[in-house]
């Protein structure tokens, strides 16, 4: 029998980085407004938008590649779901992770 945990394991991570990343980055965007009265920086709203934004899509794209390798579906979107999962910064680790356990699974997609 052959083992497939491999793609699920990266896929759970690359799932947990994605969703990381997306609250943060909704944090970053949507709280920078009130953030900007408490600093008295007039364009801070504007800088955390700027930071939160891509790093939400970032979230959004290691989600979808979370799903497609728990699904064992196209290997090239898992890949780079985890790929963008290295990009979000605090949980790095679990991107790097979730990059080596997709590839060492390639074998087990369709």
């Amino acid at each position: 029998m052959k083992e497939a945990w491999k793609s699920t394991v990266g896929g759970i991570l690359s799932i947990i980085c994605g969703s990381f990343g997306m609250i943060a980055g909704f944090v970053f965007a949507v709280l920078g407004g009130s953030i900007t009265w408490l600093v008295g920086i007039p364009f801070a709203a504007r800088i955390l938008a700027i930071i939160g934004s891509p790093i939400i899509v970032l979230g959004i794209i290691a989600v979808v590649g979370g799903i497609y390798a728990i699904r064992k579906r196209a290997w090239g979107l898992a890949l780079a779901g985890a790929i963008c999962a290295l990009l979000i910064p605090p949980p790095f680790i679990l991107g790097i992770l979730a990059i080596v356990f997709i590839t060492m699974g390639k074998d087990e997609f369709k």
